[in-house]
């Protein structure tokens, strides 16, 4: 989106909300979600970077979120998106309970490498994934570039037991994921690229070096769903829609993403809602039979009220936005 196109920062903060929802688990070392919500001429829309990004990275998500709110979304090819459950780094023991959230999927992903646990906690936590899941069940395992090559093989060959469908961004370089996904060729086991992706300067870099089967794509932080679909056309490869812990309001930009996908041949990452314990609206996309409606969501006055972040923390994400903009 080019600056002349951009509405006035003071029309975004002009309808902005900043609500903070509570996790049913921890992720990313938080039990609370801050998002800000603003409105604009196509609906709601959700500017929630993580809070440690910068205005250079975080930049992106805003404009994301303006392509939201002001402009059209591109055609819609169907309007029910299978997700997958999201599981984090729990114990094995609290694996049933995260699931249960879920209902139907027969998809999980499941985090791995997390600093301070062990590869046997790993095993662990994918061993109750299977047993829930049953035989017909797919599992993905998400290492948040966790960890270096030989650890990821060692990891994944363990893990191998579980038929895994693929492993999400297993370590952090390009040269990495090439070199790994050449040791596992034999394994036919595909690698997942995400950060390698949302994070790079050139998130095409990634499928030039042959060094990815798969893209996760996520619509905030790639700047909407326009930038996204290109990317994925000029990848050449399969595409998974994911988010972060998001309201529903960001889910719905995620889930008319994958909507608008030509093709989506695997379960996406957006039924993430699930993990929360409240949302904005009384019509949250939470999955059903698996599956998320591709659609808009509006917000609830008494909602937006009642999880109503602190009056500092609503002028922080103002300052964010400012900051945020002057970087458009």
């Amino acid at each position: 989106m080019t600056r002349s196109l951009l509405p006035p920062v003071a029309e975004v903060l002009e309808s902005l909300r900043v609500v903070s929802l509570p996790l049913a688990t921890r992720f990313r070392s938080v039990d609370h979600r801050e998002a800000a919500l603003f409105e604009g001429p196509e609906g709601w829309a959700e500017f929630s970077p993580f809070l440690e990004y910068e205005p250079g990275e975080a930049s992106t998500w805003l404009a994301a979120a303006i392509d939201f709110a002001y402009e059209p979304q591109p055609v819609a090819h169907r309007d029910l998106i299978a997700v997958n459950a999201t599981v984090p780094a729990v114990p094995a023991a609290e694996v049933s309970a995260v699931l249960a959230r879920y209902g139907a999927c027969r998809t999980a992903k499941v985090k791995v490498a997390e600093a301070g646990q062990t590869l046997d906690d790993d095993i662990a936590r994918v061993a109750a994934v299977r047993e829930i899941l049953g035989p017909e069940g797919r599992i993905r395992v998400d290492a948040n570039a966790g960890w270096n090559v030989d650890e990821a093989e060692r990891a994944l060959h363990a893990l191998s037991e579980f038929d895994l469908e693929y492993a999400e961004q297993p370590c952090a370089s390009i040269e990495e994921l090439a070199e790994l996904r050449d040791r596992l060729r034999k394994w036919d086991l595909p690698i997942a690229a995400d950060e390698s992706v949302r994070k790079a300067t050139d998130p095409l870099a990634v499928a030039r070096a042959g060094a990815a089967d798969i893209v996760i794509i996520k619509a905030q932080p790639l700047g909407g769903a326009r930038r996204a679909l290109d990317i994925v056309e000029q990848a050449g490869l399969p595409a998974v829609v994911s988010s972060a812990i998001d309201t529903s309001i960001g889910l719905a930009q995620g889930a008319l993403l994958a909507a608008a996908l030509p093709e989506l041949d695997y379960d996406c990452g957006l039924g993430t809602a699930a993990l929360l314990t409240a949302d904005v609206t009384t019509d949250p996309l939470i999955p059903r039979d698996g599956q998320v409606p591709a659609r808009r969501t509006v917000p609830s006055d008494e909602l937006l009220a009642r999880h109503a972040a602190s009056a500092d923390r609503v002028a922080w994400w103002q300052q964010r936005i400012r900051d945020c903009y002057a970087s458009l």
